[in-house]
């Protein structure tokens, strides 16, 4: 799985760097290619001539030596992906501040490649406020974070904290890679995916809306497009764009122009996801000018907009696959369950507004799958762009069932 696959290891100065030796070695055992970058500071718990060893490449430390200049560009232009273990609470604060002053640091910013991240420090400075606030930077600049385990650290405390072990990172590469293999599993295939929020306009400068971003309907977007799939977002009012340059765009404001984009592309669609935030009703009458502030209260009549799941899901051939949100605040499961059978989605993705860290705004979300065959499936906490993953997988198990 990591034949020739070319990874650069980035050390910085924890206690856990020891365990990079362990790591080399299994990743050259698996025949990756890998060269290693230490900062001063690592080189006081292992020594490059240990990693050099091991990694059949010389260590680099600083940009210039006494060979001459060492390119930071060329290797994170080398490199398929850059790991960076263990990583301090000061590697993590630079980095997530754009802050360049050792070569681990220059060879990040320069790096075009996915870069993962295995932290490593005590309890108390991992869960301090500081660090999450970097690490949920990182996390939104596109990084991926390996999980912080659990045990007794260098200070004697117990808790989180420790690196994640070699064979851990290991596993975490070979599926990445795994993954990356199979981005063509959806080629041939039309992705249609609404996104974001809607806006009702109440007058030409006000309008009825939702906290929705378009986080996650964008990021299912980049996962689709990753995979081959043509892929056609239709959006509403978000500054979340899409990553992906083959990712088709199409910009929409009210419920009734996102219904009419979605209505004209769903014949062709093999898959259509409906991540959108759809106002339900919108102002019967939409004045013409300001409306002005007069003496009493304001009434506004709203009369119901199209029911966009709904109607496609009435039109739904045997062949297309339609996935919709919920988004719940009492009886979830239950209410997640009349709306994937009424709207005659293949499975739902139930968003419940009371866990931590799920809902608008946030770049991660706790997300439960339905399916019509009565499964559930509880997922923890994740990133946004880990869940479109899921969401990806699971489409892509209900093609190969066709």
């Amino acid at each position: 799985m990591l034949s020739e696959k070319k990874i650069l290891i980035a050390v910085s100065g924890s206690i856990a760097a020891y365990k990079i030796a362990t790591l080399v070695r299994l990743l050259v055992k698996e025949k990756a290619a890998v060269k290693v970058i230490m900062t001063r500071a690592a080189q006081g718990f292992i020594t490059p001539l240990t990693l050099s060893t091991l990694s059949k490449n010389p260590v680099f430390s600083d940009v210039s030596s006494d060979e001459g200049w060492n390119n930071h560009v060329e290797l994170g232009l080398w490199a398929d992906v850059m790991v960076v273990a263990p990583a301090t609470a000061n590697t993590l604060a630079k980095m997530a501040n754009g802050l360049c002053d050792n070569m681990l640091l220059a060879a990040y910013l320069s790096s075009r490649c996915p870069v993962f991240i295995a932290p490593a420090m005590d309890l108390d400075m991992w869960v301090h406020p500081a660090t999450q606030h970097n690490v949920k930077k990182l996390l939104h600049f596109g990084n991926h974070l390996l999980p912080v385990e659990d045990g007794e650290l260098a200070s004697g405390l117990v808790g989180k904290g420790r690196m994640s072990e070699p064979e851990t990172i290991l596993l975490h590469l070979e599926t990445f890679f795994a993954k990356q293999d199979s981005k063509n599993t959806l080629a041939g295939k039309t992705v249609v995916i609404t996104s974001g929020p809607t806006q009702e306009a109440i007058d030409p400068v006000r309008f009825i809306t939702n906290h929705s971003t378009g986080k996650m309907g964008t990021a299912i977007a980049d996962k689709m497009a990753q995979q081959g799939a043509r892929v056609i977002l239709i959006s509403g009012a978000s500054n979340i764009k899409p990553k992906h340059p083959s990712v088709e765009l199409i910009p929409v404001r009210s419920a009734e122009e996102m219904y009419q984009a979605a209505a004209s592309y769903f014949p062709i669609t093999d898959v259509t996801i409906l991540a959108a935030a759809v106002a339900d009703y919108t102002p019967k009458t939409k004045a013409d000018h300001k409306l002005k502030k007069k003496e009493g209260d304001l009434t506004i009549e709203l009369e119901r907009t199209t029911d966009i799941a709904a109607t496609l899901g009435k039109q739904k051939q045997a062949h297309q696959i339609m996935v919709g949100f919920a988004l719940e605040t009492n009886n979830a499961i239950e209410n997640a369950q009349r709306k994937l059978v009424k709207k005659n989605f293949d499975f739902i993705v139930l968003n419940d507004l009371t866990d931590k860290g799920a809902g608008f705004g946030h770049d991660t979300n706790k997300v439960t799958f339905l399916e019509q065959n009565g499964n559930i499936t509880r997922y923890t906490i994740k990133t946004k762009i880990e869940v479109a993953g899921d969401i990806v997988d699971k489409v892509i198990q209900l093609l190969d069932k066709d």
